[in-house]
């Protein structure tokens, strides 16, 4: 496995400085972006409007990092939610398996909480009547609101480890909100996982009836952000690898 592990970080340099590769990754993502190509997939029957690509690379940080607790701003119709919590339930049955049946892994331990300003009814209905319903708690409310952001963090204070990912408004000044207000509550070792920074490489103009754009999105927050704190690095092995992200540069590990 060592020769296995050395000739996979090897390959990933090798494309890294691969310009037809990354040119053609570029392009697809670009072009992919204007299909709407994330609205294409769905996770354990609910839509999941991300690419097949950063949900591998979630399945990689859960399996690893092995959080008590994902966080989630944005819920759409569920199938992140759905995601972490069958990635938290295949954690809980590890554990239980581990510790030869003492654990009950009908008796979920791992749980995901999502916020979204405005959870449609037939989507929150969906979302309860799925089997990982137990796993999942869902609030409405704007994820920056000071008494949305204190329940989250009250969930978080018990919990050993903590993830987070911010999917919800793109807008620099709400991302940057969302960063501040979360990530202290991610744990050391884990990441905080700033979706939809890819704006600000596609062609200005993209989304004109959106209040983000280039220069003004998850990626210039993420940028402000680190600069203003060391607790957080980028974890550029995700992006090298996937070669197709929706999140470049916007996988952030805690550090310190």
């Amino acid at each position: 496995m060592q020769d296995f592990e050395q000739e996979t970080r090897d390959r990933i340099q090798e494309m890294t400085r691969d310009p037809a590769l990354q040119f053609a990754a570029a392009e697809f993502t670009r072009r992919s972006v204007a299909a709407r190509y994330s609205y294409n997939f769905r996770w354990l029957g609910r839509p999941i409007i991300q690419y097949p690509q950063d949900m591998v690379a979630m399945q990689e940080l859960v399996w690893a990092t092995r959080p008590d607790l994902i966080i989630e701003t944005g819920i759409a119709h569920g199938g992140s939610l759905v995601l972490s919590a069958s990635l938290l339930a295949l954690l809980d049955l590890a554990d239980a398996a581990g510790t030869g049946g003492m654990l009950d892994p009908r008796q979920p331990r791992r749980r995901v909480v999502g916020v979204d300003i405005d959870i449609r009814e037939h989507n929150r209905r969906a979302i309860q009547a799925h089997p990982l319903a137990d796993r999942i708690e869902m609030l409405e409310g704007s994820s920056v609101d000071p008494g949305i952001v204190a329940a989250i963090a009250g969930r978080a204070a018990d919990c050993e480890r903590v993830m987070v990912c911010l999917d919800s408004n793109h807008s620099h000044e709400h991302v940057l909100a969302e960063l501040r207000a979360y990530a202290p509550l991610v744990s050391v070792g884990c990441h905080c996982v700033v979706f939809d920074t890819v704006v600000e490489h596609l062609p200005a103009g993209q989304y004109p009836d959106r209040p983000w754009d280039v220069g003004n999105n998850p990626k210039t927050a993420v940028a402000e952000f680190l600069a203003s704190q060391e607790g957080f690095v980028v974890d550029s092995e995700f992006e090298s690898k996937l070669l197709v992200t929706v999140a470049p540069g916007g996988y952030l590990k805690r550090i310190a």
